[in-house]
């Protein structure tokens, strides 16, 4: 049954109040449903730090924000890439040097859909690698400043991870044989998924004060598949988002933008679209299938991810 929380529109930036003095840190800011959420946190004064891997990209993107919102607009840069965990460590370090207050931190970026296995800088699958394993090690170097600020860790998953194995393929994690685009793809999004909510029960046994949600932005046309999709998945996706089963890419960053500011919501949920197929619609609370939070899995996934990625938790 839809959600009906926030009535018949579902969730919409009309419900923000003004965010002067709040700090949101998004990855991947800048195209798509993060180029779109720094707009609609700007558009209510907060202050946004774009964690991006294309420091060229990033100087246009924090331009156009500052010539929309004028020259006082709080937007900045930090240089990161996910599928590097060096970097990752090096960007999360430079943060926590200039950025005193996180309020959110939400984990947008993400690549999809990669034709031909790829590994990372660390030697990951690197879908895996770069949505997972970069989000793993720098919500763990943030969390204590997101917890003196009592904030929100928004972890954006995918209608994906109801594909492929549902469940983690610990024995061959990075797919060393028969490599799927789809598969592994949708495996990182599981992974991702199972982070957030293992974190959310081990964040409750420490008696912590972060909340960590998870959302995904439906059929959203933003940038995802042209830029690591193959061919023939580029040319699909590109005859859907000229359908009406494809939204645009500003509706895509609601889910994010309300998981990071509205009080109220629940944690054990998957927040998104809740029209045709959950694709496009009002947003608010979706359908969430329980192998996505099968504590098994998850314990084993948060134990395996520490070990690859040499990152211990604080908590």
């Amino acid at each position: 049954m839809a959600d009906t929380t926030f009535g018949p529109q579902g969730w919409t930036p009309e419900r923000l109040g003004d965010l002067k003095g709040k700090t949101f840190v998004i990855t991947g800011a800048n195209a798509g449903a993060g180029f779109q959420a720094t707009r609609i946190l700007l558009a209510k004064g907060a202050h946004v730090v774009m964690l991006n891997r294309s420091a060229e990209k990033s100087a246009a993107a924090v331009k156009a924000l500052k010539d929309e919102f004028g020259a006082g607009a709080k937007v900045g840069f930090v240089k990161i890439d996910l599928a590097d965990l060096a970097s990752v460590r090096d960007a999360a370090a430079e943060v926590l040097k200039t950025v005193p207050r996180i309020d959110a931190l939400i984990c947008n970026a993400a690549i999809a859909q990669v034709p031909t296995r790829e590994l990372t800088k660390d030697g990951f699958e690197s879908q895996l690698g770069t949505n997972h394993y970069g989000h793993f090690v720098l919500c763990g170097m943030l969390f204590d400043r997101l917890e003196e600020a009592q904030g929100r860790i928004v972890v954006v998953a995918s209608q994906g991870y109801k594909l492929g194995l549902k469940t983690i393929r610990f024995d061959d994690i990075n797919w060393d044989k028969n490599y799927s685009a789809n598969a592994a793809y949708s495996q990182s999004k599981l992974a991702q998924m199972m982070f957030a909510y293992e974190l959310q029960d081990k964040v409750r046994a420490a008696g912590k004060q972060v909340d960590v949600f998870v959302c995904h932005p439906g059929a959203s046309a933003t940038s995802l598949i042209k830029t690591s999709g193959g061919l023939v998945t580029r040319f699909v996706w590109w005859l859907m988002t000229k359908s009406p089963m494809v939204q645009p890419a500003k509706q895509g960053a609601y889910p994010e933008v309300m998981c990071a500011t509205e009080s109220g919501l629940e944690q054990r949920a998957l927040y998104g679209p809740t029209g045709r197929m959950e694709f496009v619609g009002p947003v608010g609370r979706g359908s969430l299938e329980p192998h996505a939070y099968d504590k098994a899995v998850m314990s084993k996934l948060w134990v395996r991810s520490e070990k690859e990625t040499g990152f211990r938790w604080p908590l």
